[in-house]
């Protein structure tokens, strides 16, 4: 049967499902990003990409971030601020790409008998060569390796969680659902029981569908975080319910949170802590939120929650480049006061919209590529919806207004775009007939060429 799904982002591609800007802090000596072939077995035909910071311990930490359906491994690093984190705490990036094609886009299987059994095939077998990749070529501790996702990415995240708990020490799933959520290809969404809004097992079989995963397995659990926005209807919010069941009751807690506050304006957090007093299973409920994180901030939660925001004291590999040491002894040229005779160019971007619609919903991805010679720092993009499209939620921009001319705006972690650089935004929106991409581009004023 044809495998429907509906699974964009979310950013990054989230992009998010998809690709975006490299976050403005990095500096000027940072690594860059590495694709990485002939790493293992890869039942799952994916692609490897790999970001290792210049400053880092002799046996750095490991993290696995994956995109969301549409996007890929380096739409993801670009997109997302886990490279950027990286940087400042000295841990490695793994970046896989899913290869699984379906009317969404690739996806990471989630759903088929093989990916659901421990070294079974498919994706997880995959991604868990990768983990081992880094720890032979890199020195990646393997006694400290995390996961996290957006959507797909998320969904892939509780995954390896219950298949290799010896493997992963805690997770951070954005928008995700609960390991063995979906029945098989045809369940996955759009439309299949699992996404549908009418899911609702109890937590014991939801334990025992992560227990029956890796039998015999005696060993520590790792440790969950769960975000997902109130007004996701992509990706219920319903489902982090039952996340939150599935994982408390592996862990074999009460299902009253131990404590709940709201460490940020619209971020409602609950808290479930064992014995010791460590939290075991972390839940944001973010308010008004759509299929859109994870927004700025998030991913530093993450790596908080994940115990890797101790900087490295290992100094760089590579110095930076020393600055001079005396200042310019000619002060700057005074800038002219009268504008240019001549106007800027109108082609200094580049913009182009790829649509997955159903029914009458659909999800956008736009890339943006910054085709002039100057960094752009700050940026906003202008476009027309199609007729009869509103935008209900949107990922690694915000968008105003849902409907006709619209403005994608930046958000923290993407403002800077540099030369040749390109980046990846997107929308949910509902249609009424008319599924076309957006048309007439325009990137801070100045008309894109498609």
């Amino acid at each position: 049967m044809k495998i429907r799904r509906n699974l964009l982002f979310a950013l990054a591609t989230l992009l998010t499902l998809a690709g975006l800007a490299v976050p403005a802090a990095r500096p000027a000596f940072a690594a860059a990003l590495t694709e990485v072939t002939g790493f293992g077995t890869n039942p799952g035909g994916m692609r490897m990409h790999i970001y290792v910071p210049d400053t880092r311990p002799a046996n750095p930490a490991i993290v696995v971030a994956m995109h969301g359906c549409g996007g890929s491994g380096p739409g993801f690093y670009s997109g997302s601020e886990f490279a950027s984190l990286a940087d400042r705490y000295g841990f490695i990036v793994i970046y896989p790409s899913a290869m699984q094609e379906a009317g969404f886009g690739k996806c990471f299987d989630t759903w088929s008998a093989a990916a659901k059994q421990r070294n079974g095939g498919s994706d997880p077998v995959s991604i868990a060569s990768m983990v081992a990749y880094a720890g032979q070529r890199y020195g990646g501790d393997q006694n400290r390796v995390y996961a996290t996702g957006s959507s797909s990415g998320g969904m892939m995240t509780q995954h390896m969680l219950a298949l290799y708990p010896d493997l992963f020490k805690a997770g951070a799933s954005f928008m995700g659902v609960p390991f063995n959520c979906f029945a098989n290809a045809a369940d996955y969404p759009p439309g299949g029981q699992c996404t549908g809004g009418s899911m609702n097992r109890t937590p014991q079989q939801w334990g025992d569908a992560v227990r029956q995963a890796s039998p015999g397995y005696t060993g520590a659990r790792p440790r969950v975080q769960l975000w997902h926005g109130t007004n996701d209807t992509l990706v219920p919010y319903s489902l982090l319910q039952e996340s939150i069941e599935q994982w408390t009751n592996v862990f074999g807690l009460s299902s009253t949170p131990t404590s709940s506050d709201t460490p940020q304006s619209g971020w409602n957090r609950r808290r479930w802590a064992g014995a010791t007093g460590t939290v075991q299973v972390e839940a944001y409920s973010i308010q008004g939120a759509g299929h859109s994180l994870p927004s700025s901030g998030m991913a530093a939660s993450a790596i908080a929650f994940f115990g890797l925001t101790t900087p490295p004291t290992t100094p760089p590999t590579t110095p930076p480049t020393t600055p001079p040491t005396t200042p310019p002894t000619t002060p700057p040229t005074t800038p002219p006061t009268t504008p240019p005779t001549t106007p800027p160019p109108t082609s200094a971007c580049r913009a182009t919209g790829t649509v997955n619609a159903w029914n009458t919903g659909l999800t956008t991805n736009i890339t943006i590529t910054n085709s002039g010679n100057a960094t752009i720092n700050g940026w906003a993009l202008a476009f027309d919806l199609p007729p009869g499209q509103t935008i209900t939620g949107g990922w690694s921009a915000s968008y105003a207004p849902t409907s006709g001319r619209v403005t994608a705006t930046n958000v923290g972690y993407n403002a800077s775009l540099a030369p040749g650089a390109s980046i990846s935004v997107g929308f949910q929106a509902t249609h009424t007939g008319n599924s076309g991409a957006p048309t007439a581009y325009a990137l801070n004023g100045s008309a894109c060429t498609g």
